[in-house]
């Protein structure tokens, strides 16, 4: 079966640009792992590509996802969303058949 990557949006890199992550060797590592609320839930961090990772690249800046979570995330958008609540990298994913209110914590 044929997984489809995980896509970026604009809004997404012109962030990372912003943090400078490439700059400082770095790219925005996106993980799944088991816990929270739902079940399943997003490890967001800035980390150094593994040689197992997926690498997404656009505007200089890359993003990685381990081999592990590349099925969980198949076919999902990563967003950067500024709102009132505050700043955030988010993730629309749709293997995920729920969500908890906070973003992070999905179920499949």
């Amino acid at each position: 079966m044929l997984t489809l990557p995980p896509k970026v949006t604009p809004r997404a890199w012109e962030r990372l640009a912003e943090i400078g992550a490439q700059a400082q060797g770095k790219a925005l590592r996106v993980a799944v792992e088991g816990g929270g609320c739902s079940g399943f839930q997003y490890e967001i961090a800035l980390d150094e590509p593994k040689e197992d990772d997926l690498v997404l690249e656009g505007a200089g800046e890359k993003v990685v996802v381990d081999s592990v979570s590349l099925p969980f995330l198949a076919d999902a958008v990563i967003d950067f969303a500024d709102e009132l609540i505050g700043a955030r990298f988010v993730i629309e994913n749709p293997n995920a058949t729920s969500s908890c209110g906070c973003g992070t914590s999905f179920s499949i």
